[in-house]
């Protein structure tokens, strides 16, 4: 039985008053058999670490870079994540992929991240998804299938069981439309085949497989009640403690 997992992407947004309040409204989200991890801007994730230690409630870095030090302005190391509190971070988000393709956040640079926070003892979840474009000319699944063997190359199949997938439709990530639980169904018992044919059949059934694309309290239960989704990745819903904990208690 695959355990469920709720992520709240916080994107950029918040202040640090507000972050703390709202971490502080979701620890009694840790406790049950739900996973919650949240996913602060860097500069309040120390604070947010603080807010819900020992409630069970898991913080996140929204990226990481490949290397662990160096002269790369700007960039944050998976040490500096883990040294800040931090138990997951998030990589291959198609906001990054969209917006800084132009120098280099390609699938196998994602897959150099994932390598190096999987040897560091973070654990991490890989986004896939595909455009309106590429869903439209019926390419899905290749682009899906394609996204999943460049980042996931080379992971040994012991490290797999600290790998969750986020399937993001690009289309649905902050526009307001949403997957049907039919199309999104589709597309996640899709990912778990490719992962049986990269590794073999237990890890594909092992391997928790998140949606993400505009996930609310009122189409959450719907969504996660399809067999192959273990759970979501939230974005505006999760800047909510309400909202956010009515798709956790869907979860459940």
């Amino acid at each position: 039985m695959r355990k469920s997992i709720i992520g709240g992407n916080w994107k950029m947004n918040m202040r640090a008053s507000s972050a703390k309040e709202l971490a502080s409204a979701l620890r009694p989200l840790g406790s049950g058999d739900c996973e919650v991890v949240l996913f602060p801007p860097f500069v309040y994730l120390k604070d947010v670490a603080d807010a819900v230690r020992g409630s069970g409630v898991h913080v996140g870095g929204q990226n990481c870079h490949s290397e662990p030090d160096g002269a790369f302005t700007g960039e944050i190391s998976a040490e500096m994540l883990k040294d800040s509190g931090a138990d997951y971070v998030l990589l291959g988000h198609s906001e990054r992929r969209a917006y800084h393709d132009g120098w280099g956040e390609s699938s196998s640079w994602i897959n150099a991240k994932l390598t190096h926070a999987l040897g560091v003892g973070l654990k991490a979840i890989l986004c896939v998804g595909e455009t309106i474009a590429e869903r439209e000319a019926g390419r899905t699944n290749d682009v899906l299938g394609g996204q999943l063997r460049q980042s996931l190359a080379g992971i040994s199949a012991e490290r797999t069981i600290d790998v969750v997938i986020a399937y993001e439709p690009v289309w649905a990530i902050g526009t307001g439309k949403t997957a049907t639980p039919q199309m999104a169904e589709g597309a996640h018992a899709f990912i778990r085949g490719v992962i049986g044919r990269m590794w073999d059949e237990g890890i594909a059934q092992q391997m928790r497989i998140q949606y993400g694309g505009s996930v609310k309290a009122s189409n959450a239960r719907e969504l996660l009640s399809q067999t192959d989704i273990d759970g979501a990745l939230v974005g505006g819903a999760s800047l909510s403690a309400d909202e956010f904990a009515a798709i956790v208690k869907a979860a459940k």
